[in-house]
C-alpha cells in the first residue's frame, strides 16, 4: 500500500539524557517531524511511503532528505526552496519535572508554500491512503488551503484520508483552529487524537475521565468518538489514553470506534525513554493495520502496542519491526532478553 504523508520536517536538538537546555553543552540532531514520523513507521513496517514537504536548497535541507531516505521513505515529491529548516528543541522530563519543546519555525520553507508547489494528481499516483496533522494548517500562510486542495483530490481519487488533529498551542489560538479544522474534518476517514485535541479544537468532552491522575471512563470515550463521528462522518475515530503517573512514568492504552461499536486496547505501563513522536507512532501503526484491513480490535492492539514500544526509543522515529509489535500485544512485555 502507498501511503503519502504531508507536512514539516524539522531538525530536532536535544542535550544528551536528562540535562537542561541551560546547563548543555552540546546538543543531539535528529530529525523530525508529525507527518515524517509517520512516514518512516510505515517504511518501517514495509509499507510503500512518500513524505511531501519543502526544505530548503542547503545542507541542512539534503541531510533531512538524505535522514528519511536512510529509513526507507520515498522523498520524490520534496521540493527545494525557502531560506530555512524549522529546528526544535527538546527537553526530557523526568519524575515530576514535565518534558518541554521549543519550536524555532517561523518562515520555514513549508510555512512559505504556496499552491502552486505541489502537483497533487501526479503526487497521488497509486495512492491509497493520505495523511495530514492538524500540525501543518496550523503553520498559517497558504498550508491551510493546501491541505484543502490536498483532501479534495484524496476523495477525487478515492484515496482513504487520516488526520491526527495534533492541536499546539503555540502555532495557533483554539478559535482558529476550530474554525480551519472544521472546514478538513469532513473529507477525514479515520480521525486520530487525544481528549485534549478533541477538546481544544472542538469542544468535545469524555465525561468522568480526569487524564490528570490517570482516571479512565471508557462510557465516556465511546460517547466522544460518537460526536466526532456524528460531526464530520468519519469512519473511524482512534483516541489515545495516557495516564501520566509522573514524566518518567505513563499509563498507556487507546480505543477505536465506528460509531457503532469500541474496541479498547490493553494498557500499558510505560516507563519513558523518549515520549515525544509517541502519538505518530500509533498514527503510523494504525494507518497500517487498516490498511492491511486487520479488524478495529487488532488495529487498535497494534497501534497502541508500537507506540508504546516508540517511547522506549531515544528521538522520533519508531525503529520497531511489525513481529516486535505483535509479540507485544500478545502480551510478551516482560523485557527479557531475546535470542
Amino acid at each position: 500500500m502507498k501511503i503519502v504523508t504531508f507536512g514539516e520536517i524539522m531538525m530536532r536538538l536535544n542535550p544528551s539524557g536528562y540535562e537542561r537546555l541551560i546547563q548543555a553543552d552540546n546538543l543531539e540532531i535528529s530529525y523530525a517531524g508529525g507527518e515524517a514520523n509517520v512516514a518512516v513507521s510505515l517504511a518501517n513496517l514495509g509499507d510503500i511511503a512518500e513524505f511531501v514537504t519543502i526544505v530548503p536548497p542547503s545542507v541542512l535541507g539534503q541531510a533531512a532528505i538524505n535522514n528519511l531516505r536512510f529509513f526507507g521513505v520515498n522523498t520524490s515529491h520534496i521540493k527545494r526552496d525557502g531560506e530555512r529548516l524549522g529546528l526544535y528543541f527538546v527537553e526530557k522530563g523526568a519524575s515530576q519535572r514535565s518534558s518541554k519543546v521549543i519550536y524555532d519555525r517561523k518562515n520555514s520553507a513549508i510555512a512559505c508554500a504556496t499552491s502552486n508547489d505541489f502537483c497533487w494528481e501526479e503526487i497521488f499516483t497509486d495512492a491509497e491512503w493520505f495523511h495530514f496533522t492538524g500540525i501543518t494548517p496550523a503553520l498559517g500562510g497558504n498550508l491551510p488551503a493546501i491541505c484543502l486542495e490536498a483532501c479534495r483530490k484524496a476523495k477525487e481519487k478515492n484515496i482513504t484520508v487520516s488526520c491526527d488533529i495534533n492541536y499546539r498551542s503555540s502555532l495557533w489560538q483554539k478559535d482558529l483552529a476550530s474554525e480551519t479544522m472544521k472546514k478538513l474534518m469532513p473529507y477525514v476517514d479515520v480521525c486520530i487524537a487525544n481528549e485534549e485535541d478533541l477538546t481544544d479544537v472542538f469542544g468535545f468532552k469524555a465525561g468522568n475521565s480526569d487524564i490528570e491522575h490517570g482516571i479512565i471512563d471508557r462510557a465516556g470515550y465511546l460517547s466522544l468518538a460518537n460526536e466526532v463521528i456524528q460531526a464530520f462522518g468519519c469512519k473511524y475515530v482512534a483516541i489515545t489514553l495516557r495516564g501520566s503517573i509522573s514524566a518518567s512514568t505513563n499509563k498507556w492504552s487507546a480505543m477505536i470506534s465506528d460509531g457503532k461499536i469500541a474496541e479498547f486496547s490493553n494498557e500499558y505501563t510505560i516507563e519513558i525513554v523518549d515520549r515525544v513522536g509517541g502519538g505518530d507512532s500509533f498514527g503510523g501503526a494504525l494507518i497500517h493495520a487498516l490498511g492491511k484491513n486487520w479488524n478495529m480490535k487488532e488495529s487498535i492492539e497494534f497501534a497502541a502496542a508500537a507506540s508504546c514500544l516508540k517511547q522506549t526509543i531515544e528521538h522520533d522515529f519508531n525503529l520497531v519491526s511489525e513481529d516486535e509489535i505483535k509479540a507485544l500485544a500478545s502480551g510478551f512485555g516482560s523485557g527479557r532478553v531475546r535470542r
